[in-house]
């Protein structure tokens, strides 16, 4: 999957600046997508002249003009292309678990350490996540939010993140378990 796909998904919302798309993208669409604001900025351009987006210009009194991007009709065009076409399936490509496949003949200490970060990591972004989700639902149920939002989409891929999240911590705290019975357990 392109950037593009992710900034002509996240321009469903409506029209938005590049700071506000790369908001965007560190608190919703970071559960499945990456993006540098420089890659984000570098991204909205080709995007523009491909015409897939159009920019324009807000005057404001106080602060810097800005451009804000919306989708074309184009740019609807490509997002159903891509959403029609099968997904590629997804690889795991993540250097804790090399390091995990190599505790035995590394530095254990090390290797828990760094799954605790990672533990840590997960719980802050799954706090994170319920917040998002708490905002969304605004004291409806998911139910009640489902009946009446205009797009669920958004909703989707937050479960999608808790869920990845819940699973990062269940996994975390079961391997430090074993790792840290495993040390207690060798002779001195």
């Amino acid at each position: 999957m392109a950037l593009r796909n992710a900034v002509l998904a996240a321009l469903l919302e409506g029209e938005a600046s590049g700071y506000d798309l790369a908001k965007e993208f560190d608190a919703s669409v970071a559960n499945f997508w990456m993006a540098t604001p420089q890659q984000l900025y570098r991204e909205l351009e080709r995007m523009t002249s491909e015409g897939l987006i159009e920019a324009r210009l807000v005057r404001q009194d106080r602060r810097p003009n800005k451009r804000v991007f919306s989708l074309t009709a184009a740019g609807r065009g490509a997002l159903r292309a891509f959403t029609a076409a099968p997904p590629k399936p997804t690889a795991i490509r993540d250097e804790l678990l090399v390091k995990v496949q190599s505790v035995d003949a590394g530095d254990d200490a090390a290797v828990r350490a760094a799954i605790a970060e990672r533990l840590e990591w997960a719980r802050a972004k799954l706090a994170r996540y319920e917040r998002l989700r708490a905002r969304l639902l605004d004291g409806r149920t998911e139910d009640e939010f489902l009946a009446r939002a205009e797009r669920v989409g958004p909703y989707l891929t937050l479960m999608r993140g808790r869920s990845f999240e819940e699973e990062n911590i269940r996994w975390a705290e079961r391997a430090l378990d074993i790792l840290e019975r495993r040390a207690a357990a060798r002779p001195s």
